[in-house]
């Protein structure tokens, strides 16, 4: 399978060590997902994209965005393939307009249900699949449920982006999965607008932090809150990141639950949505 990163932060940072320095980086863990890298960073609002069909840890062009990039948000994948040829195009994060999205997992029966899967997308979006991956076909379904709430080009924020994403699931399910847990389709998730970014757990695992236990800029950082060092007690946060696996440093990592969303607004409000439940709840202390 593949390995997820996204990073939410009220400042533009650098995000190097997640993506390479660190010693389980995203780049090492390409040394077993060989199968392309994505990194997708927002700018004035818009998504620059740099995708390859190349091992990242080996390709200079990852190397250097990574040293480069400094923004509020970064959506990053590595992939290893289980659906799809290997090249760009079936390479994550995919984008539409302002929104990017990657996914870890699979849809098992993708072969068998393709055709339905892909119908089920709005006929204006659904033009815009180019690959040939179960990935992007989540993506422009996840956008057919979205544009339910209003325009894509609008500002659309956590409560249509969580039921849009449930709603996702929920058809991927019901069309689908069989009787046994090894029919059932893998659905973890990242996706942002650039202000929002939320996260849903299906099935492969997927952990998030949003404070440090000290942070290594705590001198020079005029954004440092108390939020910054320990659990937020307002509901708000500083930073927000989600990884596949828990990236070695100051961050305190807690792993999501099976069909947990975790996700913040565009004011950096840290909310939950659980399985059973459709609303968000205010994470806070």
């Amino acid at each position: 399978m593949c390995r997820l990163f996204g990073f939410r932060s009220v400042i533009p940072s650098q995000v190097h060590r997640s993506l390479v320095a660190a010693d389980n980086a995203l780049g090492v863990q390409s040394e077993e997902h060989k199968d392309g890298w994505g990194v997708a960073y927002y700018v004035d609002g818009s998504p620059h994209i740099t995708r390859s069909p190349t091992s990242a840890i080996t390709d200079q062009i990852f190397h250097r965005v990574s040293g480069v990039v400094a923004s509020e948000t970064v959506l990053a994948h590595v992939r290893k393939a289980t659906v799809g040829e290997l090249n760009v195009l079936n390479c994550h994060p995919f984008q539409h307009g302002r929104w990017t999205m990657a996914h870890n997992g699979e849809v098992r029966r993708y072969t068998e249900f393709k055709d339905t899967l892909r119908q089920s997308i709005a006929p204006r979006l659904r033009r815009y699949v180019l690959g040939d991956t179960d990935s992007e076909v989540v993506f422009f379904l996840f956008l057919t449920h979205l544009q339910a709430y209003g325009p894509l080009s609008g500002r659309l924020g956590l409560d249509a982006i969580v039921p849009a994403l449930r709603d996702t699931v929920e058809l991927i399910r019901e069309k689908c999965d069989g009787d046994e847990e090894a029919l059932r389709a893998l659905l973890t998730i990242i996706v942002t607008d650039g202000t929002c970014m939320a996260a849903h757990m299906g099935g492969k695992e997927l952990f998030w932090s949003s404070y440090k236990t000290k942070c290594a800029d705590r001198d020079e950082c005029p954004s440092l809150s108390p939020e910054c060092e320990a659990p937020t007690t307002t509901g708000f946060v500083n930073h927000l990141i989600f990884s596949s696996e828990p990236l070695q440093g100051e961050n305190v990592w807690i792993p999501m639950e099976e069909g947990e969303i975790v996700a913040v607004d565009w004011r950096m409000q840290l909310h939950r949505s659980t399985d059973d439940k459709r609303r968000l709840t205010v994470l806070a202390s």
